[in-house]
């Protein structure tokens, strides 16, 4: 199937061209038919398939269908909202790529900036607004915005914006809207609290999956590695540097964990960033730009500020601390294999996180690949202590104090620090 035949108009097939795009995906092959058509839909798409352009695409054809004689200034027409600032800035990166050939206008109000250049945006007037919940609820509130005219509604990554705690800034924010409009949902994963919102905001939807939910693509080589927890940070370095890894995502749990973490790889002598949601706006920004750049091999990330990272052809993902809600796990390993790429997502697991590894292969319905030989005596990561299973205790009761001699990284060189032996491959 070709986007011709999905019934674009031809300023959008030229646009899609020019980004160098031949055919759709099967997210946009299904989804952009029935948004045409009008329905509400309710689609099922992780990060990597595609799923930006399956409602920036249609959405601007029925802008500019709609906009035979546009208001001035112009009244907003559609909003997009998504769970972080990264990610409305790709979205709306997208709606202007391919929107170039139309004569619409859009802005993003996200939070991190003044909010005074937004406002005399709004008031010089756009089509579509993406944004992010708690700033578009400002602006609400404030009354810079009018959100009366409203035709199209976009929810992007809604069970982000769940965990997020973004749900009743959400609710309050349709509140505001007209009933009468089409209503898009996107989400990863479906917990209960997003199928409520479903039926609360869509109307008889289509519903559209491209995978089955709670899985994770197959083209992503999936691997854990049993190790105790002082030792994470040592097989980390070890296992950019003998692999000699040029671009590799790294998730833990803090804010301040990222930030030690950054300071240990630096140390050894790996050119590292950190990316969370203390950092300014401008901070993140750079960090982004570096990795991608290649500038810098290793980003250190909180789950929050790496959500909707858009990253061609990343190679790795690391989880350096397992996620404690087992869903983030697909998330995290959906930056890397995207649209149809080859990906590793490797996760350093100690035995204090057996409960977290549990809860995921339960959700998975499947047992991560275990590496057998990790270079490091062997750790358990059976749950053992059923009354506090996110405490596995210790039968002995003693500290283990097993471990090499640590070697020193000379000549600040990025080659890690060796463990005991090579991990097996």
């Amino acid at each position: 199937m070709s986007f011709e035949q999905l019934g674009l108009a031809a300023p959008l097939l030229k646009a899609v061209a020019e980004q160098g795009y031949l055919t759709p995906t099967p997210i946009q092959q299904q989804t952009i038919p029935l948004i045409l058509d009008g329905r509400d839909v309710l689609a099922g798409a992780q990060t990597g398939t595609g799923k930006t352009a399956s409602f920036t695409l249609p959405l601007l054809q029925l802008l500019a269908e709609s906009d035979i004689k546009p208001q001035k200034p112009r009244k907003i027409r559609a909003l997009i909202l998504a769970p972080t600032r990264e990610l409305a800035a790709q979205v709306y990166d997208s709606v202007r790529a391919y929107g170039k050939h139309l004569p619409l206008f859009a802005e993003v109000i996200v939070g991190g900036v003044s909010i005074n250049g937004q406002i005399r945006s709004l008031q010089r007037g756009c089509d579509i607004v993406v944004a992010t919940p708690g700033r578009l609820l400002d602006h609400l509130l404030q009354r810079h915005i009018d959100l009366s005219h409203l035709q199209m509604l976009v929810l992007d990554e809604a069970d982000r914006m769940l965990d997020m705690g973004f749900l009743p800034d959400i609710r309050r924010i349709i509140g505001h809207l007209p009933k009468q409009k089409q209503s898009l949902l996107f989400s990863a994963t479906f917990p209960e609290e997003i199928k409520g919102l479903a039926k609360q905001l869509l109307h008889e939807p289509a519903e559209v999956s491209v995978a089955p939910h709670n899985t994770t693509a197959d083209n992503i080589k999936e691997l854990c590695y049993g190790i105790g927890k002082e030792y994470k940070r040592e097989l980390l370095s070890y296992l950019i540097g003998s692999n000699n890894w040029k671009q590799v995502l790294i998730f833990v749990r803090t804010k301040h964990g990222a930030d030690r973490l950054e300071k240990q790889l630096i140390k050894d002598g790996i050119r590292t960033a950190a990316l969370h949601g203390d950092k300014s706006q401008g901070a993140r920004t750079r960090a982004l730009e570096q990795f991608k750049a290649g500038q810098v091999a290793a980003l250190v990330a909180t789950d929050i500020a790496a959500r909707g990272l858009d990253i061609d052809d990343l190679p790795h993902v690391i989880n350096f601390d397992l996620p404690q809600v087992p869903e983030d796990y697909i998330h995290r390993i959906g930056r890397t294999g995207r649209a149809g790429a080859n990906g590793e997502a490797i996760s350093l697991v100690c035995p204090e996180e057996a409960y977290q590894l549990a809860q995921i292969e339960k959700l998975l319905g499947r047992e991560l690949p275990r590496v057998a030989d990790t270079g490091y005596e062997p750790v358990s990561l059976k749950v053992e202590n059923r009354s506090n299973p996110k405490a596995p205790k210790n039968p002995s009761g003693k500290k283990d104090y097993r471990h090499h001699k640590k070697t020193p990284n000379r000549g600040g060189k990025p080659a890690g620090k060796p463990p005991r032996r090579a991990p097996a491959k």
